[in-house]
């Protein structure tokens, strides 16, 4: 039986990907890099710019530059904060997850991930975001780290996402998963998935 909850954050609680000007973080990021592209990519139900920014930084992990990478595609990521959209039933879901451990682990940098949650009033003590010192989704080093702060074994956690990195790093860690899709072809048939958010915590909590 599950005894914790491991959310995505974008598309999943909040919708902040869909208003971040991620073709122009792209430039930027471009531009600091002179170009690089030696990296590989897990396909996403993302936008061209967007997969190409994770991957992007993704790869660079454990290289001098990502700092500044990071920096260039945050910026982009903090504007959108007051444009972005709560996910349908978010109010609901923390409300029923209030009653079990939980936290977040996103892509995005922690700062702009609590900005995000705070923004739209999902409270949250424990964020596992960007971090050149843990590897970042598809991997399942960040959902470790996650289970270890709140306390709960990770395979005794189920992870709620939006995209195959989030089941990929759910699958990797150990956890449990449930997809809430944002596009129809999100997940293969194998992935369980929720009709929604509050259906998704409400299968977790039994």
């Amino acid at each position: 039986m599950a005894r914790a909850i491991l959310f995505d954050l974008d598309r999943t609680l909040v919708d902040l990907q869909n208003y971040t000007d991620y073709a122009a973080a792209l430039d930027d990021l471009r531009a600091l890099l002179d170009g690089w592209a030696e990296f590989t990519v897990l396909d996403a139900d993302w936008d061209a710019p967007t997969l190409e920014c994770m991957a992007i930084l993704v790869a660079l992990a454990g290289d001098p530059r990502w700092d500044a990478a990071s920096a260039a595609v945050a910026r982009h990521e903090f504007a959108a904060i007051p444009a972005s959209h709560a996910m349908p039933g978010l109010a609901e879901a923390a409300d029923l997850a209030r009653t079990t451990p939980y936290a977040v682990v996103t892509l995005l940098p922690p700062d702009v991930a609590r900005g995000a949650l705070e923004h739209h009033g999902f409270p949250v003590d424990v964020i596992v975001g960007r971090d050149p010192a843990i590897r970042a989704k598809p991997h399942g080093d960040g959902l470790v780290v996650a289970a270890h702060r709140i306390g709960v074994p990770v395979g005794e956690c189920v992870m709620i996402g939006d995209s195959s990195w989030d089941a990929a790093a759910a699958a990797d860690a150990g956890a449990g998963f449930i997809g809430v899709p944002a596009t129809p072809g999100a997940f293969g048939p194998e992935v369980e998935v929720a009709g929604g958010l509050v259906e998704a915590v409400r299968r977790i909590l039994g």
